[in-house]
This record gives C-alpha cells, sequence and structure tokens, in this order.
C-alpha cells in the first residue's frame, strides 16, 4: 500500500508540473492580451484626439491668406460695392481660442476682430489688448525660432527613434493582424508638410499687405509687390532668391493703378488688372509658447520677400478641457484609466490637465506627442488596473472543474485500491478466521469419536452426552460450510429465493424450537414480542438462517453479560414490517455500525479477538434482507447491547 501511494503522488506530480505550466502560460497570454486590447483601445482613443487636432489644421490651412483681415479683398472693379466681413471677423469661436491675429514684417499686427485700433468695441477691447501683448510676447521670440526645415530633422529624427523602439518591442494585440502604417508612424505634422505655393489674386496681396505696404510693382519684370521697409526687417524676413515668391504671370503692375486714378476711362487697364494672378509661399503651422496658458499656432506667408505670420492664440488649459471633455470623460477607459495632458515648454512641463481615475500606479503607461503644430501637447494614460478579460470567467470554471476532476480521480484511485487492498485483507483474514473455525469442532469431534471408540463413556447417560455434543459440533460445522456457500452464491447472483406470503408466525415458531437447546445451554432466554402482523413476501428458510445468525450473533458476544436476554420484537412502521433483534451485551463501536455489514468485517478489539468468527454473518444477513427488498441497520441500545432491526415490505 506503501508503494501504491507512492506511485500515486509520482503520477500526480507528474502530471501536475506540466499542468501547472500550461496553466502559467495561458494566463501570461490572457494577461498579455488585456494588456494589448487596453494599448490598442488606448492607441485608438489618442489617434481620435489626434485626428480632431489634423481636423483643426486642416480647418486653418484652408482658410485664405486674407480673412486675417477685418474685410475681405474684392476685386477692383467692385470696389464701391460694400466690403464683405472676414468669417473671423466676429468674436465667435472655440472656448479655447482666444483670436486670430497676423504679424506683419514690422512686428505690427493685424485682427479679423477690427477695422481700425483706433477704434475698438467695448466687447472687443479685453482680447484685443491680449493680442496685441501676444503678438509683443511673440515679436521678442520670433527671430530665435528655428527655421521649418530645423524643425522638421528634429521631429523626424524623433519619430524615426520612436517608431525604431516600437519595432523591437514585441508585437502587440493589433499588430498581429494589421501591420502599422508606414506613412502613420513617420507622420510628424498634422496638416500638409511641405511647404507650398498657392495663387492670389491682387486684390489679396494688396489686403493682406494693406496696413503697412502700398502695391505697386516698378517694371513687367518684377517678380512680386514691392514696398519699402527697413533694411533690418529685410534681412531678418527675407527669403532666399531661388525661393522668392514668383509671378504666374508677369504683366505690368502700373496697370493695376489705372481703374483707380481714370476710373471706367480706360478698360484696358481694368482687363489686365482683372488678369494679374500673384503667388505666395505658404510655410506649415508651427507653434510657439506665449505665456504659460497661450501658445501662437501660426503658418508663414512670403509676398514679395516679406514674412506674414499668420495664425490664432491657443488658450493651453481650456483645450486641455475640451480634449478631455470631448474624447475621455464619457469613455468605459474613465473609469479604470487616469489622463494627463501636458504642456511641454523648454524641457519643463506645464499646464497639467487630469482626468480618470486618482491615485493610479504605472501598472499601464501609453503615451504619445502630437505632431506639429502641436507637438507641444504630450498625453499619458495610466491604468490603476487593467480590465480582466473575459474570457478569464471561463477559464477559472475550468481550471476548478480540471483540478477537481483530477483530485477526484485521484482519490477515487487510491479509494479503490485502497478497498482492494482492504478486502484481500479481509479476505485473508476470513481464510485464517474459516480455517479456524473448522478446525475447532472438526477436532471436538474427532476427540469424542476417539472417546466414543475407547469406551472412556462408561455409562449410557455419558455416551449420551457425548452424542449430543457431536450433533451439536457437526451442526456448527455445517452451518458454518452453509454460510460459505451462501455468500459464494450471492456473489456470483446465483442464489434463487422462493418467495412466499405468510405472517412471520412459522418463522418465528421455528426459530425458537432451532435455538431451544443452544439457548439453553448458554444460559440465555428469548423473548418474542409479536403485535398483529400483515401478510408479507419472503422466502422462510433465508429468514429463518438470518434470525439464527441474529440469535447465535448475540450469544457469542453476550456470554459474559450479566444480564442475558435477547428481545424479538415484530410490529410494522408505514409500510414495512419491522424485526427488531435486541440484545444486552457490550454493543457495537459506533464509527463501525454501518461497517458491521461489509464482507468479511470484524470489529478489531479484544472481544471479537476472544469470540472467533468469519466476519460473514452479518454480510449474509444484509445481503439476504436486501434481496428479499428489504433493509437492515444496527443502532446501540439506550442501556447495554446494540438492536438490529430488519425491515420488509408488507
Amino acid at each position: 500500500m506503501k508503494r501504491f501511494k507512492l506511485l500515486i503522488l509520482v503520477f500526480f506530480v507528474a502530471i501536475s508540473i506540466p499542468l501547472a505550466f500550461v496553466i502559467w502560460q495561458t494566463y501570461t497570454g490572457l494577461e498579455q492580451e488585456e494588456r494589448g486590447q487596453l494599448e490598442f483601445f488606448s492607441e485608438a482613443l489618442l489617434d481620435q484626439m489626434e485626428k480632431e487636432l489634423a481636423e483643426l489644421v486642416q480647418e486653418e490651412e484652408n482658410r485664405a491668406v486674407d480673412e486675417y483681415q477685418y474685410f475681405l479683398a474684392q476685386p477692383f472693379e467692385r470696389e464701391q460695392s460694400p466690403q464683405q466681413l472676414s468669417p473671423l471677423a466676429e468674436l465667435v469661436y472655440e472656448k479655447y481660442i482666444l483670436g486670430y491675429l497676423q504679424n506683419n514684417p514690422d512686428g505690427s499686427f493685424q485682427t479679423p476682430l477690427i477695422a481700425d485700433m483706433g477704434s475698438i468695441p467695448e466687447n472687443k477691447q479685453t482680447v484685443v489688448l491680449q493680442l496685441q501683448e501676444a503678438n509683443r510676447i511673440f515679436n521678442n521670440k520670433k527671430y530665435s525660432l528655428p527655421r521649418q526645415h530645423e524643425s522638421e530633422t528634429t521631429a523626424e529624427q524623433k519619430r524615426a527613434e520612436d517608431t525604431t523602439a516600437k519595432d523591437n518591442v514585441k508585437a502587440s494585440f493589433s499588430e498581429r493582424y494589421l501591420a502599422r502604417s508606414k506613412t502613420e508612424a513617420g507622420k510628424i505634422y498634422l496638416g500638409k508638410k511641405q511647404q507650398r505655393v498657392e495663387e492670389i489674386s491682387a486684390e489679396q496681396v494688396f489686403n493682406v499687405a494693406s496696413e503697412d505696404e502700398s502695391i505697386g510693382p516698378s517694371s513687367q519684370e518684377a517678380t512680386g509687390i514691392s514696398t519699402p521697409s527697413s533694411a533690418a526687417t529685410r534681412r531678418s524676413d527675407s527669403v532666399s532668391k531661388d525661393d522668392a515668391v514668383r509671378e504666374q504671370r508677369k504683366p505690368s503692375l502700373a496697370d493695376a493703378d489705372l481703374k483707380e486714378q481714370n476710373g471706367p476711362q480706360n478698360e484696358a487697364a481694368v482687363s489686365v488688372s482683372q488678369q494679374m494672378k500673384f503667388q505666395v509661399e505658404v510655410a506649415p503651422f508651427q507653434s510657439v509658447s506665449i505665456k504659460d496658458d497661450q501658445v501662437y499656432i501660426f503658418r508663414r506667408i512670403a509676398v514679395n520677400n516679406q514674412i506674414y505670420r499668420q495664425g490664432f492664440i491657443l488658450l493651453v488649459e481650456p483645450f486641455f478641457e475640451h480634449l478631455v471633455s470631448s474624447h475621455f470623460i464619457q469613455q468605459p477607459l474613465a473609469g479604470y484609466t487616469a489622463i494627463q495632458l501636458q504642456r511641454r515648454d523648454q524641457g519643463q512641463k506645464r499646464n497639467i490637465v487630469q482626468a480618470g481615475v486618482s491615485g493610479v500606479s504605472t501598472s499601464f503607461i501609453a503615451e504619445r506627442v502630437f505632431p506639429a503644430p502641436f507637438d507641444f501637447l504630450s498625453v499619458t494614460l495610466r491604468a490603476a488596473k487593467i480590465p480582466p478579460s473575459p474570457a478569464r470567467g471561463p477559464l477559472r470554471i475550468a481550471l476548478v472543474l480540471l483540478g477537481m476532476s483530477l483530485f477526484l480521480g485521484l482519490f477515487a484511485i487510491y479509494q479503490s485500491a485502497r478497498t482492494i487492498v482492504l478486502m484481500s485483507e479481509r479476505r485473508s483474514q476470513f481464510v485464517s478466521s474459516v480455517t479456524h473455525e473448522l478446525k475447532t469442532p472438526l477436532t471436538n469431534i474427532q476427540m469424542y469419536i476417539e472417546m466414543l471408540e475407547q469406551g472412556i463413556a462408561a455409562t449410557p447417560e455419558r455416551e449420551q452426552e457425548y452424542l449430543t455434543i457431536l450433533h451439536s459440533e457437526s451442526r456448527r460445522l455445517s452451518g458454518l460450510i452453509n454460510n460459505v456457500l451462501e455468500l459464494a452464491k450471492l456473489e456470483k447472483k446465483q442464489r434463487n429465493f422462493h418467495m412466499q406470503e405468510g405472517q412471520l408466525t412459522d418463522v418465528l415458531t421455528e426459530v425458537t424450537r432451532i435455538m431451544a437447546e443452544k439457548l439453553k445451554q448458554e444460559g440465555f432466554t428469548l423473548e418474542i414480542q409479536a403485535s398483529e402482523i400483515p401478510l408479507i413476501s419472503y422466502d422462510r428458510e433465508v429468514l429463518i438462517q438470518v434470525m439464527i445468525n441474529l440469535i447465535e450473533n448475540s450469544i457469542k458476544f453476550g456470554r459474559k453479560s450479566t444480564t442475558k436476554k435477547i428481545l424479538i420484537k415484530v410490529d410494522t412502521q408505514e409500510h414495512h414490517v419491522r424485526i427488531a433483534v435486541s440484545d444486552s451485551g457490550p454493543g457495537i463501536p459506533r464509527q463501525a455500525l454501518k461497517k458491521i455489514f461489509d464482507d468479511f468485517y470484524r470489529v478489531d478489539n479484544d472481544l471479537t479477538r476472544l469470540t472467533g468468527g468469519t466476519g460473514i454473518g452479518l454480510a449474509l444477513v444484509k445481503k439476504f434482507i436486501t434481496a428479499m427488498g428489504g433493509s437492515v441497520y444496527a443502532v446501540n441500545n439506550a442501556g447495554p447491547g446494540c438492536t438490529i432491526t430488519l425491515l420488509l415490505h408488507s
């Protein structure tokens, strides 16, 4: 049995190690999938933010160059008509936009909110003054800004490093199914990356430069609109001759003044003016910090080697709050993550806006720095706890069932083996007991026969006594052999039962007659209490043998009792006839009350070792009663002894 236990343990360990590895791999993969899903949807949220930023940039890129003036440009021939206001003239902006302005080459500024700086409406004074202050700060910074191609090169290098780092990381949840777009991975600008050339009319050129310039090209060979300006300004804002603004067509710009000088008298000049088109170079949008809470997002336009900067003042914290409320607060992600938006300014982090779960750890972090012109904005998503996958529930159930099945299977194997071993031990004990039980009556029979042969019984009375003993021993031997044969037939299901209906009266009478001599020899009294007994179906010979086994069992274990009495009580209980056999012996240990009916079971105590027996008497009782459709159980009495009860269907 010890070897078998060792084999069970080795088998359990051999199964548990690979199973534990599979479970560990499964949970590891599940954790990676959960992290991958969170990364995927976090990136999707950041993509939505980036899409809104791109739409904002594209909307600003599509603005005409003269929309940053109070009035839009109109053709010269319709200059007497009412002028059309710029779409930006009304102070109806998003809450995160302070206002729009144009920074001129000489440092002055224009805003579409007003037509004349000398007359500012009261409701616009605060905004205009803030724009004026922003323009002043910008003038101090604009000459220290990096050139466009330098900033693009730096951004490209940084994005290339980020892309390389991401490529070195193990493929994420989304990258298993969709390859990362090379265009998206290398994106450094939200709008049109390359500097472009737009074609505008002479009226738009005049409108852009109306605050500090006058239109008047000197000859047909002029390459743009000439304007006087200081040498310092020209040196600072000039562009190279190869990149200078060129005309698509080159008529004399002097004809542009004919309509204003001569009116409708010179139709040819007007026709020339209508045909004139100019080209202006427009650079991508970029950003510069104005104050802690303001950023100027602008584009540079080159007109006649003069640089104008057009854009809007962004209010940082309102803009961050807008992004959070639009893309994060209403999302399920807000329930278990925290978002942090911050502005980067020369390596320092400012204007930090946070939302979501507070006090989160760093179990998961998703970060993004948006492309220009919003490269000052970085967003960080932190998760306090990665949400569990729905697959965890079924997986736990499967693992519990698997563990229970494994445990129950091994336990069942162990119990089966243990039962087999115990049964084998009981059979060995049974063989030993049967051998002893057979040897004792045979020895007695042989001894008394020899005594009779040798004439030791001198008187007829002594001879009759010897014969009585021989009869008793032979009957004992016959009963033992019958019990063994009956058990063998029952185990092979070869025992036939002859059922008949009766009231048990003849059975009780026959049992009393058979056991009278034995009871007298042992000094026991037998009392039968039988009320009106209904008819039941039973096998007479089998029931007699059952009652004899019970009485002999009571006699065997009650020999040393002070009160030697056996009571048989027969009554009805619901639809059953109950036969209770009570004795005054030592009783049965509580833990053995259900085991005494098992094959070859004997209570392990001093009394059973002294009394002997084979351990099949009560087993036969149970098998017989069960075969007749009844049941049997044992209980200890309140006083000495125990009661074995038979229940038969009435």
